[in-house]
């Protein structure tokens, strides 16, 4: 398994492989993918491309919000899984029920959901975002339940733990 660790400058990269005994805590996230050509992945980290992706985006918020728990670490499968390395990707699928089970954290993004404002705005419906909530893409893939069901808890930042 390798992480995601937060840098000096603030920007983020790949650890080593880990081995079970050496994984430190870490966040997780849970997501849906969009095309291949704005998914950052584990080519682009190693080469130091892919901020100019949208998938970017969503690897920024994990850290972001590992950072604000005090997590050094962090896993998006987008780009901590080598998929050209038919024998990592092998691996990384049988073992990811375990990686959800064991992350101290596990961060729900949806794309397709807005984000409630913090403060109080005229202009905010919760009924409106909570159907908004339930419609989410995020529902109908088939890694849902596994994402449901390992983690300890589940977060939807800015709003409150699932589970």
């Amino acid at each position: 398994m390798r992480l995601l660790q937060y840098n000096n400058d603030g920007e983020f990269s790949l650890t080593k492989d880990l081995m079970s005994d050496d994984i430190p805590n870490y966040a997780i996230l849970s997501h849906t993918w969009g095309p291949d050509t704005e998914e950052v992945t584990y080519r682009d980290m190693i080469e130091g491309t892919g901020k100019n992706k949208i998938g970017y985006e969503k690897i920024r918020f994990c850290g972001e919000q590992a950072k604000r728990d005090r997590l050094e670490y962090f896993w998006v499968d987008t780009c901590c899984i080598n998929k050209a390395n038919y024998a990592e990707l092998q691996y990384a699928l049988n073992s990811m029920f375990c990686w959800y089970r064991n992350a101290t954290r596990c961060y729900v993004y949806l794309s397709d959901v807005p984000s409630p404002p913090l403060g109080t705005d005229a202009k905010f419906n919760p009924q409106s975002w909570d159907s908004e909530f339930w419609k989410s893409r995020w529902f109908t893939r088939g890694w849902t339940l596994q994402e449901l069901l390992a983690p300890r808890r589940i977060f939807l930042p800015r709003t409150r733990a699932i589970r």
